[in-house]
């Protein structure tokens, strides 16, 4: 039996039309809310007049597209051609997922989004572009009015495929919705002069300046690493502390605001022959006293130096403050060396017990490894274990069904023969090719200073990241990586420094076999602080 209104199975039951009325070149496509009665839930449908012929490249399309799974298109249920009907030549269907959310145009009414956003929802609309531009299909319809906000920060868009459209103009489709969200459809300029370009290359039609692909626009608007400016390397390998950094920026400003100062010399090259002229030597500056390095201004000194030329000692009198000042300073050195060996070597050294395991106070030997077996990452160092307040499931590309939610307590459980799996995934150790990771969001009460995690799976070979900085609201992006690396068992993810937060997300971003399937798992977690 059909449906004397539209032509189709009495399975969909049409609801309210949700758009106008779509001309197209082979007839006229008419979308619904619709309640698909044999599984009891909503669904997106579109109807094409008039069917036979005219219908068939949109429903080979459609059927395309069912093959992709990808949370920013949504899924093809269904696609046929109906009966009957009231229009002459019958009807043809597409069944699509029905998304709920905030549509973009609704946003956009309220103002343009900030420049993160708007990269965040073309990002991800982009990457489900590229998935589909890779079987062969060009999506369509990429307006802001077929684009819905998902909870979790996730992007749809809905009447997957349009009736016709070219992978070019996908593209210059997402260049314009990028321009779009930026501005809101106001005669503004875009701010950013590397968005602004990106639209520019997304809309041009030339082929030497226009973007290659739908992935090419996804790799140039990839959130660059959130993380401060990293110094430059030094030839020696060494790094300046905190005070010596200070010093030396405010010794830089004094050489910008003076040129005519003292001069710095190539550590590399030897010194020139000191004249009458020159600033006291090295050995009087050392005995200038600095209380607080936040009261020494390099220009004053430098310039009283100068000033006191003339007053200096003879020639004798500073060979001799040399004599005995050099070997002062260099004692003071070793002496320095000497303190941080015993405090810091010794004390270590003294903690490795018999069996060659590392005794961390308060807890119980404890075999640890590096991030990836890479010997060149960050050394780990046993602190103080912190409490875990609270634990759940974070899965902000997921379907919205649990991911073994109720075990995630088994990971901090003390026992490491229970563990929290990932569900079962085919097809790719990427999650199924369903969603970039799923992890485990961990509350320690309040914020903390956090310098490693040690995590211990079953499951050997799985990949994740530890990120800090975020909320059990926020988006993955607002979380930073702090510490990455291939499981091998027991392993200790360690810091670059010292990380003060409450948050801190396990996020497995890779699976390993297990049979004819894919997952990943944590039997225990535990987090260090400096101790």
């Amino acid at each position: 039996m059909t449906s004397t209104t539209t032509g189709l199975p009495d399975r969909y039951r049409p609801l309210d039309q949700v758009a106008p009325d779509e001309e197209t070149p082979t007839g006229v496509i008419r979308s619904w809310r619709a309640r698909d009665r044999v599984l009891n839930r909503d669904v997106a449908l579109r109807v094409h007049t008039p069917g036979g012929p005219a219908a068939r490249e949109w429903i080979t399309r459609a059927l395309t597209a069912g093959g992709l799974a990808t949370p920013a298109l949504a899924m093809v249920y269904d696609a046929a051609e109906g009966t009957g009907g009231t229009e002459p030549g019958g009807a043809a269907y597409v069944v699509n997922e029905w998304i709920e959310g905030t549509r973009l145009s609704d946003r956009l009414a309220e103002g343009p989004l900030g420049e993160r956003e708007a990269s965040a929802v073309v990002r991800r609309l982009a990457e489900g572009v590229a998935e589909a531009h890779r079987v062969g299909l060009a999506v369509g319809g990429l307006t802001a009015e077929h684009v819905v906000l998902r909870p979790g920060g996730l992007v749809g868009l809905l009447s997957v495929p349009a009736a016709t459209s070219t992978e070019e103009g996908d593209i210059a489709a997402l260049g314009a919705l990028l321009e779009l969200c930026l501005t809101a459809g106001r005669p503004t300029p875009i701010s950013s002069p590397d968005l602004a370009a990106l639209v520019r290359r997304a809309r041009s039609t030339d082929p030497a300046n226009g973007l290659s692909s739908a992935g090419a626009m996804v790799a140039l608007l990839a959130e660059r690493p959130r993380t401060a400016p990293q110094e430059a390397a030094r030839p020696d390998g060494l790094t300046d502390s905190g005070w010596m950094r200070r010093l030396r920026d405010r010794r830089d400003l004094a050489d910008a605001e003076d040129p005519d100062g003292p001069v710095r010399l190539d550590p590399h090259t030897f010194p020139p022959v000191p004249g009458r002229a020159m600033a006291r030597p090295l050995a009087a500056r050392h005995a200038v006293e600095v209380d607080d390095e936040d009261d020494l201004d390099w220009g004053t000194t430098f310039a009283e130096d100068e000033e006191e030329v003339d007053e200096e000692p003879a020639p004798t009198a500073r060979r001799r403050l040399a004599v005995v000042g050099l070997p002062l300073l260099a004692l003071a050195v070793i002496v320095a060396i000497g303190w941080w060996v015993g405090s810091n070597v010794l004390t270590v050294a003294s903690s490795v017990d018999s069996n060659g395991g590392r005794t961390v106070p308060g807890a119980g030997a404890t075999a640890s490894s590096s991030a990836a077996g890479d010997p060149a990452a960050p050394s780990s160092s046993p602190g103080t274990p912190l409490s875990v307040t609270g634990a759940t499931v974070f899965d902000p590309f997921g379907d919205g069904e649990p991911e073994n939610d109720g075990d995630v307590p088994l990971t901090t459980d003390g026992d490491p023969a229970t563990a929290w799996s990932t569900l079962n995934y085919r097809n790719s150790a990427d999650f199924g090719n369903l969603k970039d990771g799923v992890g485990v969001l961990y509350d320690l009460g309040s914020e903390q200073p956090v310098t490693s995690v040690e995590l211990q799976t079953s499951k050997p070979g799985s990949t994740v990241e530890i990120r800090t900085g975020g909320t059990p609201d926020s988006d993955l992006t607002d979380f930073t990586v702090a510490a990455s690396g291939d499981l091998a068992g027991t392993d200790d993810l360690a810091f670059q420094a010292p990380i003060t937060t409450r948050y801190v997300l396990v996020w497995v971003t890779g699976l390993v076999p297990e049979g004819s399937t894919f997952s990943a798992d944590l039997a225990e977690v535990t987090f260090r602080s400096a101790g």
